[in-house]
């Protein structure tokens, strides 16, 4: 499997944990307020990213791409900020909507990057990278 799919993988389980145990502190707590925070989390974080790990191991040559690790950096990087920004806004820290809006930025053109990278040839070489074992 491509590097990058365990990249993806590997994050894709941290989200999942991290939007779990913001479920069950709701569940706990009986105060719902972060349920956007979970759901994004959880569908952004777990959904999304194991997706993106699917696809690029089952096209290997777009996986080894240098474009296949700016994505994944870049769309990583913004759900963590996403996420936790938008965690601590529910909570009630509304300065914090100018990092929120920045790591939703973050991760649509994370989102973008994929889009070209499905869109574009399989034979076009952005530089490549080593599979993981």
């Amino acid at each position: 499997m491509p590097a990058i799919s365990h990249y993806f993988f590997r994050s894709a389980i941290l989200f999942l944990v991290v939007g779990i145990s913001v479920g069950i502190h709701m569940s706990v707590s009986g105060n719902h307020n972060v349920t956007g925070a979970h759901a994004h989390i959880n569908l952004l974080g777990w959904v999304t990213s194991a997706l993106f790990g699917g696809y690029y191991a089952l096209n290997p040559a777009k996986a080894t791409s240098r474009l296949a690790l700016a994505q994944y950096v870049i769309y990583t990087l913004g759900v963590i900020v996403m996420g936790g920004s938008l965690y601590l806004v529910l909570q009630g820290t509304p300065g914090l909507e100018g990092i929120l809006a920045i790591g939703s930025l973050t991760t649509f053109l994370g989102v973008l990057l994929f889009a070209w990278i499905v869109w574009s040839p399989s034979s076009q070489k952005f530089g490549t990278l080593q599979a993981a074992e």
